[in-house]
């Protein structure tokens, strides 16, 4: 078993502020303990194909929620949105949009591309926190997916 197993939460933000915001609302209601931060998207989709440095991680858990940025670097968000939701062994996966884009192409392209959810993140860092704590508490605690 590696270090990597039992992820919950796969955040994908290249920002560190907006990440210690979102790992920072979610810890207060205990949805920390869980999660992994990456910081572009070729490592969301190392991560799910257990390759590069999560090479020793077990393919079979899979998180129960990303929580993607659209503007990352290597990979961005639109294109780890077209992988994972192409593959059936990832298909499933929630996935929220988290992005500072309120342009109407980012917002059709990613539902088309079968995201579960896009929010723009709030500019105030109080309400940003707040949406955080909303989708975490929404998508791990009420929400269910078949196992």
């Amino acid at each position: 078993m590696s270090t990597y197993d039992h992820v919950e939460i796969l955040l994908a933000e290249d920002t560190v502020y907006d990440a210690e915001l979102m790992i920072d609302a979610l810890a207060r209601h205990n949805l920390r303990h869980k999660l992994l931060w990456v910081k572009d998207g070729a490592e969301v989709i190392d991560f799910v194909n257990c390759s590069g440095a999560y090479a020793a991680r077990e393919s079979g858990e899979m998180p129960k929620l990303i929580l993607l940025d659209l503007k990352m670097p290597k990979l961005d968000g639109l294109d780890v949105l077209r992988i994972l939701k192409a593959d059936e062994r990832t298909r499933g996966i929630p996935i929220v949009v988290m992005t500072s884009s309120s342009q109407e192409r980012d917002l059709a392209e990613s539902y088309r591309l079968g995201t579960n959810a896009y929010v723009i993140k709030p500019v105030d860092a109080e309400k940003f926190s707040e949406a955080v704590s909303k989708l975490g508490l929404f998508w791990l605690r009420l929400n269910n997916v078949p196992i």
